[in-house]
């Protein structure tokens, strides 16, 4: 009972940090317990249903895929086991990123602040998945249009947004804009679980550049 409290107060703090110095300090002091606390005691599963939703679409195991937002590398570690292995992972966090680099599934690591225009040239990636950052206090509905821009057309853009998060910003009005002005295509948009212990919801997202 004692580490569930501890864990949903963490989660809150993250939820709620006032900028991103005070986020990246909380996942600071986070990352070691990150794995366990969010899977083992909320349940979470944005690493398994983004993987497999992207591996249901993309079968060339060579393509050059973005986990952006990689945090400890539970999406690298899916793709790697589905020998994908030309991965790139990207976060704000070093402590983070250290624990991703001990799983030995990426090509590269680097710290990147996604809320910022990304140092890639256009038409980079075969793909990009996005778990579990779309989310309060982390990386806004802005960060698609810097993705959108360094996928190849044909490419895959795979991504949850939590349910608050979805409410919260103009998600629904980006992606829309996007469809409209025929950069993207809807593939797969969904509700589905998120964090599972506690009852919560993500919106999954499956779009092809175009």
């Amino acid at each position: 009972m004692k580490n569930t409290k501890s864990m949903i107060s963490t989660i809150y703090d993250t939820l709620h940090a006032a900028d991103l110095v005070e986020l990246e300090h909380i996942y600071k002091n986070w990352a070691k317990k990150y794995e366990d606390d969010v899977i083992n005691l909320a349940g979470y599963v944005g690493h398994l249903i983004t993987s497999e939703l992207l591996l249901s679409y993309l079968r060339n195991t060579q393509a050059k895929i973005l986990d952006a937002g990689c945090g400890t590398g539970l999406v690298g570690e899916m793709l790697n086991k589905n020998n994908f292995k030309n991965l790139i992972g990207v976060d704000f966090s070093q402590e983070m990123l250290n624990i991703a680099k001990q799983k030995n599934v990426y090509q590269s690591l680097e710290l990147v602040d996604l809320t910022k225009n990304l140092d890639y040239e256009d038409s980079l990636f075969d793909a990009i998945v996005c778990a579990g950052t779309f989310t309060c206090g982390h990386v806004g509905p802005e960060a698609l249009i810097e993705m959108v821009r360094i996928t190849k057309k044909g490419g895959y853009i795979c991504f949850t947004v939590r349910k608050q998060e979805w409410k919260a910003s103009p998600y629904k009005e980006i992606i829309d804009n996007l469809e409209n002005s025929n950069l993207w295509r809807q593939v797969v948009h969904k509700i589905a679980e998120y964090n599972v212990k506690e009852g919560i919801t993500c919106q999954l997202c499956l779009y092809q550049v175009i």
